[in-house]
């Protein structure tokens, strides 16, 4: 690739040479004292959280939330600075993580604007013929698990054909939700589609009234004659379609809120008492029960996506609110994990990994005007967008003897990165049959190469390329270019208010020719997008950007939609009932056991 020079920001030669002088002095020192990570079979915890701001732990700067055993991770082990997400909602960006691969390889992105799956009983779902590294290291004799959220569908033909299910995905336990958590699934939390109906249904609904009225009106005064059967039957149909609008709201959380343990549901609706204790529970009985065998934990929570919920041990301790309450407590889970490895003697043996699905959801409020989204510190926008707030997140590793200790990475890296670090530190090589977009980490953790192998990222907003990132090989320099941006409502926000969400096209969107261009490594909060007035080389950098995206352009290939109408909409046929759905579709076959587990 042919270096662009910028001398406004580039380090001197003497500069240079005096970082790649102490790179080299730590990589010896680093070599020295860690061990070889050709250890047989190691074990894995992956931990997710969802919609967590990279501005709420301790150790990306945060002064005000309690996440000392989050900071005692990252104190262990590597602090990725530039961990990026594949995508910025939930359901791509977890196809990504778990294949590495971007979604949009996979059918998991969207050409509509609803970019995840709402109801349980979709037919769309992560594809069988995808190859988790779940699924790869149970070919290799791991134990697998998944525990918590798994939004990746759940159904195709029948409502127990589970050929999205996590045990179709390669994990031997599972135990969460197949969904999502929802204000919907949490009586007197409001609803995720308020913003939606009055978008798409209100206009609609009150022209049909005022219509109606109007010919009601005339038909009365005499100056139209309807017959009354008409009438009738237009005012049967509107109190129809507002009664089935009513039943979808009453009706949602007995649906779509369900726990399941494998393949059977135990608990209908979802009850949040206790809940990320029974998740915490759930998987130090897992790492207990495979102590001796090498294991997957995949520790998906549903904190800090809203219904926000916190267990009393936990709530009003925090100074934000229920949301820091939230973040608290899954920091408390996060130390029983780290605990119950020490106690099977684990730790040297076991590569821990935490991060978030993406950026903090900047526009979640109350219906009481509490904030209950986080924070994503000094980067702009949130959760989907693709500014960087929506897709930076949390990057620990720690593995202790074979990642040193205290350590920063600022290169850039992506959560795709894991899949082929996991699966080659499991002695199983890469699937050969398909493009895998993450690249193995441990090179860069052990100091065996000073640059990421990422010199693109490509950023999608569904299934549209919304922008990219680039990182010549001999520059300081990290540039990124948009294509279009999401108009933030109200203008001069920090957010798509008025939606509850920012969308990926259409009037709601504004495209830039030429693209917006930020230098990240000057302007890491996308404050001042460069000109060629600003930037002598705009227009080559921008070619270079635009020859990679031809090159990444020609290397996808058409596969089904997973999330197009046909596959997001509700089918009743699909639909799970651990009950008649006359009787509401409830049940509960969750231990009423209260945990013991002591609090921190």
């Amino acid at each position: 690739m042919v270096f662009i020079l910028n001398n406004s920001n580039l380090f001197t030669t003497t500069r240079r040479k005096m970082r790649i002088l102490v790179l080299l002095l730590f990589y010896h020192y680093a070599t020295k004292n860690a061990k070889s990570y050709k250890t047989s079979n190691p074990n894995f915890i992956l931990i997710m959280a969802d919609d967590l701001g990279i501005g709420d732990l301790g150790c990306y700067g945060n002064k005000t939330l309690r996440t000392r055993n989050i900071d005692k991770l990252a104190k262990g082990g590597v602090t990725f600075t530039q961990h990026i997400a594949a995508s910025p909602l939930c359901t791509p960006s977890r196809a990504a993580f778990l294949t590495g691969r971007y979604p949009v390889r996979s059918g998991m992105a969207a050409l509509s604007n609803i970019g995840v799956f709402l109801f349980s009983a979709s037919s769309g779902g992560l594809p069988t013929e995808e190859i988790t590294f779940a699924k790869l290291l149970k070919q290799k004799g791991y134990s697998t698990a998944l525990i918590g959220k798994w939004h990746l569908g759940l159904n195709c033909n029948s409502r127990d054909d589970f050929c999205h299910h996590p045990l179709n995905h390669g994990f031997d336990y599972f135990y969460g939700l197949t969904m999502t958590s929802l204000r919907d699934c949490k009586p007197g939390e409001g609803s995720v589609f308020v913003a939606g109906v009055r978008a798409y249904l209100a206009t609609p609904l009150q022209l049909i009234g005022i219509t109606l009225i109007s010919l009601e009106v005339l038909h009365y005064i005499g100056l139209l004659r309807i017959p009354r059967g008409a009438l009738r039957f237009f005012f049967l149909i509107c109190t129809v379609l507002f009664g089935l609008l009513l039943i979808f709201f009453y009706t949602f959380r007995y649906l779509n809120c369900f726990l399941m343990r494998n393949d059977q549901i135990i608990q209908q609706p979802l009850s949040y008492k206790n809940l990320t204790q029974r998740l915490t529970e759930e998987a130090v009985q897992f790492i207990g029960r495979n102590a001796d065998i090498p294991f997957l934990l995949f520790l998906s929570y549903l904190q800090v996506h809203t219904a926000l919920y916190a267990s009393k041990d936990f709530k009003g301790k925090s100074k934000h609110g229920l949301y820091g309450d939230a973040v608290e407590e899954m920091d408390w889970s996060v130390g029983k994990i780290l605990d119950v490895l020490e106690k099977w003697n684990l730790n040297d043996k076991t590569l821990v990994y935490f991060t978030s699905d993406q950026g903090a959801h900047v526009e979640e409020v109350s219906s009481t005007g509490e904030v209950h989204g986080g924070y994503n510190g000094i980067y702009k926008g949130g959760k989907a967008t693709n500014w960087e707030g929506g897709i930076r997140v949390p990057g620990l590793l720690r593995w202790p003897g074979v990642v040193q200790a205290g350590v920063h990475i600022d290169e850039p890296t992506s959560n795709m990165d894991i899949f082929p670090t996991v699966v080659k530190l499991a002695g199983i090589p890469l699937p050969k049959d398909r493009i895998i977009d993450g690249h193995d980490l441990m090179p860069l953790l052990q100091w065996k190469i000073l640059r990421s192998e990422h010199e693109f990222l490509f950023h999608y907003c569904n299934a549209y390329l919304n922008a990219v990132r680039w990182h010549p090989g001999n520059s300081e320099s990290i540039w990124k270019a948009f294509f279009f941006t999401p108009n933030f409502d109200p203008e001069g926000s920090n957010g798509c208010y008025n939606s509850h969400v920012c969308y990926c096209y259409g009037r709601l969107v504004t495209h830039h020719n030429p693209p917006l261009l930020f230098d990240l490594s000057r302007d890491p909060g996308e404050k001042n997008p460069l000109t060629p007035e600003t930037e002598h080389h705009f227009y080559e950098i921008l070619d270079v950007i635009q020859q990679a995206v031809n090159n990444h352009t020609k290397s996808l290939h058409i596969v089904s939609n997973q999330l197009s109408w046909g596959n997001i909409l509700w089918k009743p046929w699909l639909q799970l009932c651990c009950s008649s759905i006359f009787l509401s579709c409830y049940c509960d076959h969750e231990s009423e056991e209260k945990l013991s587990l002591p609090t921190a």
